[in-house]
């Protein structure tokens, strides 16, 4: 699997030359698989999901330079809910995965999504799916990556406690860096964060993103990003 983790989507033309050269094709010849699990945990997080379904970018959260990952041209493009995979049979979506070319994971809350992508089984697929495919993650979706994720950054909790996340990727990510909603995450607050992380930190904004290939770690940036690794 490859991984092209963002901070606020497909925002800019080096981060969406970045996912169709990960592809190997043009988006209109491929499929994709919407995953808004994570907004349910988040004031009005059905409505936000809805709307970003429809490509109704103006509404969403962050408006500045957003693009929603279902309306960039997809050949075709399903919605997978993760709490509905546990009461029903695989065969009704676990084929639709193994084929699908790319997973979008929409952001809100990272330990939420991580719960449900352990208890759908999600979670367990992910290493096993083949190179071909690609997960594009936004804010949580990327976050969801790393081995964990900082106290700051707990909004919902799991029933085990803690912030341990999947652990798919050996660094963390601090995403909307110096987001001019978003006071709290300077870069101040971000270095202290990361001082504060087991493993090195990637603080990145809304116009960069990393991309993960057979464990080599890429930036792809037109905006501003810092590394943070403890001495």
């Amino acid at each position: 699997m490859k991984f092209l983790l963002t901070s606020g989507g497909i925002s800019n033309d080096s981060i969406r030359n970045a996912l169709v050269d990960l592809l190997g094709k043009p988006i209109s010849e491929s499929s994709a698989l919407y995953i808004p699990t994570a907004l349910y945990a988040n004031p009005n997080g059905p409505a936000m999901a809805a709307r970003l379904i429809r490509g109704e970018t103006n509404t969403a959260p962050f408006p500045d330079g957003f693009t929603s990952m279902c309306e960039l041209g997809w050949k075709s493009l399903g919605v997978l809910e993760l709490t509905a995979l546990p009461s029903i049979d695989e065969k009704c979506w676990l084929p639709l995965v193994k084929e699908t070319d790319a997973l979008l994971v929409e952001g809100g809350d990272p330990l939420y999504l991580c719960y449900w992508m352990r208890q759908s089984g999600l979670a367990d697929l992910l290493p096993e799916l083949g190179r071909e495919t690609v997960y594009v993650g936004l804010s949580a979706g990327s976050m969801v990556m790393a081995p964990s994720i900082g106290e700051d950054f707990v909004g919902w909790k799991p029933p085990t406690g803690g912030d341990r996340t999947l652990g798919l990727v050996d660094f963390a990510m601090c995403p909307h860096l110096d987001h001019h909603d978003m006071p709290d995450n300077s870069m101040a607050n971000a270095e202290k964060w990361a001082a504060g992380m087991p493993v090195p930190a990637y603080l990145i904004d809304d116009q960069t993103a990393i991309q993960v290939v057979d464990g080599v770690v890429d930036v792809i940036s037109e905006g501003h990003w810092k590394l943070f690794t403890q001495e």
